[in-house]
């Protein structure tokens, strides 16, 4: 049955039947672009993370100061000290008495109910790791999620917020290890016009740091 319904409409594509295929193929090109730059981003950043327990000993050893209220990092690792932490102390050399670092993970359902919304953990003395799940439906509403943080035991000071984020500008790999030259040059533009962070995820323009870093992919 299914090879006849083929047969019967393959005659149709140089009819005007390659339009949608073409269409198709444009979509999951695009699709499959954006798919390989987040994984290579990702990729990269992991070999920027540090352990916590050296990253606080390090604090310690340079004696950085501690400066009044909460820092919150969103990063796409999911372990250790985020990059965009460790960029900032470099940067500043400073650091928050409280820190919060936050991952956000879309999932493949439409809605996620708020009871399994936020898992958190405190890793270190006032420094906790999160990670937050939302839907593909959803729009991720981070104030919100701080308030529910709070709620729920976490001694972050929500009068007294800075929010940090990475502002990565993609490359193409020189060695010839990364992605094909064309898919890197493309996931950069689609990148440039993407939503803007502080956008998607509601974060109030005046409590927000951008730290830029070039990343090759």
């Amino acid at each position: 049955m299914d090879t006849s319904f083929f047969a019967a409409n393959f005659s149709k594509i140089a009819s005007g039947g390659y339009v949608p295929l073409l269409l198709a193929a444009i979509a999951y090109g695009i699709m499959l672009v954006w798919h390989c730059g987040t994984k290579a981003v990702s990729a990269r950043l992991q070999e920027w993370i540090v352990p916590i327990d050296a990253f606080m000993a390090d604090i310690s050893r340079r004696q950085i100061p501690c400066v009044p209220g909460t820092a919150v990092y969103l990063t796409r690792t999911k372990q250790d000290v985020p990059p965009v932490m460790v960029w900032n102390v470099s940067h500043n050399r400073a650091l928050h008495e409280r820190l919060f670092v936050l991952t956000v993970d879309t999932d493949s359902v439409p809605w996620v109910n708020d009871a399994g919304r936020l898992t958190m953990a405190e890793v270190a003395p006032q420094f906790w790791r999160a990670s937050a799940r939302y839907g593909f439906m959803e729009r991720p509403d981070i104030p919100a999620l701080l308030r529910q943080a709070h709620e729920r035991g976490c001694g972050i000071d929500l009068s007294d917020i800075t929010y940090y984020v990475g502002h990565e500008t993609v490359l193409s790999r020189e060695d010839g290890k990364g992605l094909p030259k064309w898919i890197a040059a493309c996931f950069a533009m689609m990148q440039r016009n993407s939503v803007h962070l502080s956008d998607y995820f509601r974060l109030p323009s005046d409590a927000l740091v951008e730290i830029g870093r070039q990343i090759s992919i």
